[in-house]
C-alpha cells in the first residue's frame, strides 16, 4: 500500500530527527531522473514514486540523502555511516537500481 505525501515527510522528518540534521523543507513531487535531491541550504526533494514503494526502500532514499548533508559524496565516511544506520544497505541499492530496471 502506498504511503501519503504527508507519511513520508513525516518519515523524513524522523530520520531528520535522528541523525541531528536540520532540514529546511521537505518536498514530494515527480522527478524525471532521479530518487530524490538535496541542496546545501536544506531543502530536500523527493520523487512521487517513492510513495509507491516499499517502506525500506523509501527510508534507503531517505538516510542516502540525509546523509549527504554531513557527507557530499559516496566515499568511505559516507558508506560507513549509511551501514550504522542502515546495516546492508548495499541490498537496499540494488533492489532499487532493480524497481528501476523493470519500470
Amino acid at each position: 500500500m502506498a504511503r501519503s505525501k504527508e507519511e513520508f515527510k513525516n518519515k523524513v522528518e524522523e530520520w531528520a530527527e535522528k541523525l541531528d540534521i536540520q532540514v529546511h523543507s521537505v518536498a514530494v513531487r515527480p522527478m524525471s531522473n532521479k530518487w530524490a535531491s538535496c541542496s546545501t541550504n536544506g531543502n530536500l526533494n523527493f520523487n512521487t514514486e517513492l510513495l509507491d514503494l516499499e517502506d525500506d526502500l523509501g527510508d534507503y532514499v531517505i538516510v542516502h540523502e540525509l546523509l549527504h548533508f554531513f557527507v557530499p559524496n559516496h566515499g568511505k565516511l559516507w558508506k560507513s555511516l549509511m551501514r550504522a544506520h542502515l546495516g546492508d544497505y548495499e541490498s537496499l541499492d540494488a533492489r532499487l537500481k532493480q524497481v528501476v530496471a523493470s519500470s
